[in-house]
């Protein structure tokens, strides 16, 4: 069996959780489990007040990744600009798809989502799942792209609503 090369991941760095969006390494820490010593990284997402231990060895495997280059987060907003593709398949159908991409931890999948999900003043109102799913996908994307542009949260949530309004226009 040959041992995989798994990516660096250091304690202070970003890196995106597929299931919690971006999050902090804040340390790598050992600890027994079961009476196995395992290392584990200690993973806190400020915004939702929470801390999640990873095992190292299975980071990779869980889809664990490091933030999006520039030129992803560009393309990611250049997909917000497109037209929305709405498939005609059932809503529950459509739903489960888009929970998909936002938990794959994709940012161009997920940008897919909020263009797809996105409403103007003058269209119809979204109903409660489909606005959960857009206020998710939302909030996934405008922490990576405040991440990786180096931004506070409002400034990214800017840049994503000017993108989403000129497409409007």
């Amino acid at each position: 069996m040959t041992k995989t090369k798994k990516p660096e991941f250091r304690p202070n760095e970003f890196v995106v959780y597929p299931a919690h969006g971006v999050g902090k390494i804040i340390s790598i820490e050992e600890q027994e489990i079961a009476g196995f010593k395992l290392e584990l990284f200690v993973i806190t997402f400020e915004k939702d007040k929470m801390t999640l231990r990873v095992p190292t060895h299975k980071a990779v495997e869980v889809g664990m990744r490091q933030l999006s280059t520039p030129d992803i987060v560009t393309k990611a907003l250049d997909t917000l600009k497109g037209k929305a593709r709405v498939k005609r398949a059932m809503w529950s159908r459509r739903a489960q798809e888009y929970e998909q991409k936002i938990n794959s931890g994709d940012l161009l999948s997920i940008a897919e989502v909020v263009r797809d999900l996105h409403r103007t003043d003058d269209q119809r109102e979204q109903s409660y799942s489909e606005r959960q799913l857009y206020e998710a996908a939302l909030e996934r994307l405008t922490r990576e792209v405040a991440a990786v542009s180096g931004v506070d949260e409002a400034g990214a949530q800017k840049k994503v609503d000017d993108v989403l309004l000129s497409r409007a226009a």
